[in-house]
């Protein structure tokens, strides 16, 4: 079973390609786009979409590679290599990772306060849904209530913030993961089963989803396909699945959309594993409350 079958995407990826009216926000490193016929023609790169950053500096950099990894999982065109799952919603692109040609493989890392910063940029550009695919420097007590601030803006603009639970193989929380806009995703090998390195927590096993996180292939900042793994590579399963469905149902709010996605997939107790996003079973659930409306 391939990775877009195991969370049933395939099915809604059948029926819409997304709508360019939904805006995600990727708050990430900066994205590559070396062939242009690989790239859907809704990637914004910018702040405000005003074109800031037309491309990296240094395409062989780590915030280079990772951030064009991401965005292709969501927006290169369908066909491709990548899974391409929501293509024609517009990708808003808000780099906050430093490039360097250090650390080519490393994952590479953001301040609080720089994150903080681009949350609230980037919802204040229109962004419905934000995929935080993010590494932090560890934060401090007054970090984390520049993050809860950053996240209540989100959230009292009705946005949905799709938070990577993090690789240090750690049981807990963070203001990231337990926010009530966010949904925190774990990764999964190709059984669904957790990966090892994955942060796991009671708030995360609450709000969260596990996706698939192994051997995942998308392009690198060099134009050719490649494969990574960890939760920031998960992550971008769970945004585009928000984006399609918030294509398909456009008057739904942000609470409509995040409950379907995450009580869809829930079954049986709550702990702090989360349950295997299920998109097709949360697109029925929306379907019906459309058709009781």
């Amino acid at each position: 079973m391939n990775a877009l079958d195991m969370v049933a995407l395939s099915r809604l990826m059948e029926i819409t390609v997304g709508r360019p009216e939904v805006i995600v926000g990727l708050i990430d490193g900066p994205v590559f786009m070396k062939d242009k016929n690989v790239w859907s023609e809704n990637v914004v790169q910018g702040k405000s979409g005003n074109a800031l950053c037309s491309s990296c500096a240094l395409p062989e950099s780590a915030a280079c590679g990772h951030g064009t990894f991401v965005a292709s999982l969501l927006s290169a065109r369908r066909g491709t290599a990548a899974p391409a799952i929501c293509p024609g919603c517009t990708l808003l692109v808000n780099p906050i990772f430093p490039e360097s040609i250090s650390g080519v493989e490393s994952m590479p890392t953001a301040s609080p306060e720089q994150l903080a910063t681009a949350i609230v940029e980037t919802v204040n550009a229109g962004a419905h849904l934000l995929n935080l695919s993010v590494g932090l420097w560890p934060p401090s007590s007054r970090d984390q209530r520049m993050l809860q601030l950053a996240l209540d803006h989100a959230a009292q603009r009705g946005a949905i913030a799709v938070v990577a639970s993090g690789n240090q193989k750690s049981i807990g929380s963070s203001t990231m993961t337990r926010h009530p806009c966010a949904i925190p995703v774990v990764g999964c090998d190709e059984k669904g089963m957790p990966t090892a390195e994955s942060n796991l927590g009671h708030s995360i096993g609450r709000l969260g989803l596990r996706a698939p996180g192994t051997a995942i292939t998308g392009f690198g900042s060099d134009g050719n396909p490649r494969s990574l793994e960890g939760t920031s590579i998960a992550t971008p399963f769970v945004t585009g699945a928000v984006a399609l469905l918030w294509s398909e149902f456009p008057n739904a709010s942000s609470t409509d959309i995040r409950y379907a996605v995450q009580r869809s997939s829930r079954i049986g107790r709550i702990a702090v594993v989360p349950p295997l996003l299920n998109a097709w079973a949360a697109y029925e659930s929306l379907s019906a409350t459309a058709r009781s409306a």
